[in-house]
């Protein structure tokens, strides 16, 4: 019996040949692999020995070979395959452990030229990959050192079925296409249209007790991509305290924390079923968090409470009147850890910032399911501050309200269509959420704001077809409104506003999130 080895994963690499060599295999490696089995002292012979033809240029030429893939690829069950093999001196391979370069790593190095990612393209890895998971029902193929035990067991045992060797080819190829996932996204970076073809490679990070319901079964899985965008996401969370997430916990700390990100200034938002129902930005973290608790406190129990700045004592002793779900925070202080490692039924995440997010937005695609297909979309993370406010009314905002306008216009992107934002002093008074008409929204903010939306501007996410929702405004004191614009009916609504001395701002951008 003859086995391949070549890894650049080395994990159980020595155990694993130890073990095939105790049941009689003849094992053939390739350069730091075999070094590494040698040096265990575990008899090894250089793929040469197979193929009779020397390792050429620099080492890509090794397993190319028919005396390799007519090994690999002979039907043990067709006479005739194994009459030609003999014929020409090949003898059959029966298990193939590989595991490709480390493209993903090296490209996601700073710095890495176009030179070094080629020579990170593994090709006759994924060959013997393919060959072997194609003749599975002769040749045993692994690519995960997961599985080397279990094979070894198998096979001490003469119990490696058919359908286990099935399972390990499936996992085989689908190796190799996440890999050659990694390789296209890379060589596509700078397109900047959607390509005519495209993958979406996913790796699964754990399963999950439930989806949305009880009923509906549930994994989570990452974007297995050369540079996530969201490597500094939830996705990617160290998780300090509690049990498990939940399908809802993910979507709810994924936006709790997509809002404060999108933030320079320190800020807190508490969030419940994905919308931002308190949001402030402070330079004292403990009053960001209480003027975010502040703006509604209903509906903060059992919520989600992220911020963008390390999480200190202070804001960990506000936060312990009040049950939540989750908090995200980019560090902790150890003081306040402990502190919130006494809430049993509290799960604590620890989340990096995203490399200069300060600086600039993170670049991304954004993914929504369809029945039998996906819409593909840019993320909305326009740079906020590059947008020219156009002022449209009579009146220009005073450096405060401008202060407020631009606190909003920020806030109402990560609230859902139709979404209205009200806030002052960098606070989210109220908002209104999901609605089928803006009006509506315009009277929940209001409502939920009460007498505080007196002196507070207000954000639209998208315009104003009408001017119903500026008078609206005007009823509850909103002095400012920061909205798109773009409306055929627009000058009623300047007129509404100038009418009852608004400063209206235009933005000629609009922020949408069904």
């Amino acid at each position: 019996m003859r086995a391949i080895i070549s890894v650049s994963d080395k994990t159980g690499v020595t155990e694993f040949a130890r073990g095939l060599a105790e049941l009689g295999y003849e094992i053939y490696s390739t350069g730091g692999t075999k070094k590494i089995i040698a040096g265990s002292g575990v008899k090894v012979k250089s793929i040469t020995d197979i193929t009779g033809f020397a390792e050429i240029l620099d080492g890509r030429v090794k397993t190319l070979h028919p005396m390799v893939h007519g090994g690999l690829l002979a039907r043990r069950d067709k006479p005739e395959h194994m009459e030609e093999i003999k014929e020409y001196g090949i003898t059959p391979i029966d298990l193939v452990a590989v595991n490709l370069y480390p493209f993903r790593q090296t490209v996601s190095k700073e710095g890495v030229t176009i030179e070094q990612a080629l020579e990170n393209i593994d090709i006759g890895g994924p060959t013997m990959i393919r060959a072997s998971a194609k003749n599975y029902p002769g040749v045993t193929v692994v690519v995960d050192p997961a599985d080397y035990n279990l094979v070894l067991e198998k096979l001490q045992n003469r119990s490696l079925e058919l359908e286990q060797r099935k399972k390990l080819a499936q996992k085989a190829f689908q190796h190799v296409a996440l890999y050659d996932t990694a390789i296209a996204e890379y060589l596509r970076a700078e397109e900047s249209a959607f390509p005519e073809e495209m993958t979406i490679g996913l790796k699964k990070r754990q399963d999950l007790r439930y989806g949305e319901n009880p009923h509906q079964r549930a994994a989570f899985y990452s974007e297995a991509t050369i540079k996530s965008a969201y490597n500094s996401g939830v996705t990617f969370a160290e998780q300090l305290w509690g049990k498990e997430l939940s399908y809802n916990n993910i979507m709810d700390a994924d936006a709790a924390w997509s809002t404060v990100v999108d933030f320079k200034d320190a800020t807190v938002c508490v969030v419940k079923h994905t919308n931002p129902c308190g949001l402030a930005s402070n330079p004292d973290i403990v009053e960001a968090y209480r003027r975010a608790f502040a703006g509604d406190p209903v509906s903060a129990f059992g919520g989600i409470v992220a911020m963008n700045r390390r999480l200190t004592l202070g804001v960990a002793e506000e936060m312990a009147s009040n049950f939540y779900e989750i908090v995200i925070a980019p560090e902790y202080d150890q003081d306040a850890l402990d502190l919130l490692m006494k809430k049993k039924n509290l799960r604590v995440l620890r989340v990096p910032l995203p490399p200069d997010y300060k600086s600039k937005p993170i670049q991304a695609f954004d993914y929504r399911r369809v029945k039998g297909g996906l819409l593909v979309q840019e993320a909305d993370n326009l740079d906020e501050d590059s947008i020219e406010m156009k002022v449209v009314t009579q009146r220009a905002p005073t450096s405060a309200e401008m202060q407020d306008l631009r606190f909003a216009w920020r806030a109402v992107k990560h609230v859902k269509s139709n979404a209205i934002v009200m806030a002052k002093n960098n606070t989210m008074l109220g908002m209104g959420a999901g609605q089928p008409n803006r009006v509506v929204s315009v009277f929940l903010a209001k409502t939920k704001a009460g007498d505080e939306s007196k002196g507070s501007v207000m954000a639209s996410d998208a315009m104003f077809p009408f001017s119903d929702s500026v008078e609206q405004a005007a009823k509850a004191g909103v002095t400012a409104i920061i909205q798109p614009g773009g409306s055929v009916r627009d000058q009623e609504s300047i007129n509404m506003a100038n009418r009852h001395n608004i400063t209206m701002v235009f933005t000629g951008i609009r922020h949408f999130l069904h």
